[in-house]
């Protein structure tokens, strides 16, 4: 059974970085970044954490320079990024 890519969402500040990026080539390494995740919500390390609040994640490509913070909702079919570094 194939499983189905999880929806991205955006905090505000999370969105707010990815509108000022204006780089075609850090918007597409963004982009791959978000593939990665949305395919594997567990792609990311867990960032130790308390266990009443959303579980971080760090996702890093060194290659393309890109760094998201995320969490997954309960079932992993909604990721919400709160940081983006590219």
């Amino acid at each position: 059974m194939t499983r189905q890519r999880a929806r991205i969402a955006f905090s505000d500040a999370a969105a707010k970085q990815v509108e000022a990026i204006t780089s075609e080539a850090e918007l597409h390494a963004l982009d791959r970044a978000l593939v990665v995740i949305s395919v594997d919500p567990e792609a990311g390390e867990l960032l130790p954490g308390e266990p009443a609040h959303p579980r971080l994640r760090e996702y890093t490509d060194t290659i393309e320079r890109v760094r998201l913070l995320y969490w997954t909702s309960a079932l992993g079919t909604v990721i919400v990024v709160a940081y983006v570094e590219v």
